[in-house]
């Protein structure tokens, strides 16, 4: 397990929860089967720019780290087409990248990952079953 791997946990935790305390952090993290210490999760909290807030832990500047899907898949998404647990969707030159990555930190559970080219993005679902709902979802921002 990678310091990068970690880091990547531990801002899924907090995002996905209201964690309080380094303790509860520990914990989330050890349920992923990542074992810390005291000592090294103050210094990632640190690195990663995290402040314990009212409503837990809270990474600061967030908002720095661009527009969110539903602003940029309005702007650049311009087809979604299936194909067994992937998808393919299409936008105008030079936005595959911007369009992945906000996927990306959307973090949705239906996306396993993405693959972005020019005008391109191949999506991979878990399954199927689950391409075919998040294509529906997807359709949406075409509407």
């Amino acid at each position: 397990m990678t310091k990068a791997f970690r880091h990547g946990q531990i801002v899924k935790l907090i995002q996905r929860g209201r964690v309080h305390t380094q303790e509860e952090l520990a914990r989330g993290l050890a349920e992923l089967g990542i074992q810390t210490t005291q000592a090294t999760l103050s210094r990632d909290i640190q690195e990663l720019g995290i402040a314990k807030t009212a409503d837990g832990y809270r990474q600061l500047g967030a908002a720095a780290r661009g527009p969110d899907f539903a602003t940029v898949a309005a702007e650049f998404l311009q087809d979604v087409r299936v194909a067994q647990n992937l998808m393919v969707l299409k936008t105008s030159p030079g936005n595959a990248n911007a369009l992945a990555v906000a996927l990306d930190r959307a973090d949705w559970s239906e996306v396993v990952g993405t693959i972005a080219g020019d005008d391109t993005i191949l999506v991979v679902a878990p399954d199927n079953e689950t391409a075919v709902r998040l294509r529906g979802r997807l359709m949406e921002y075409l509407r």
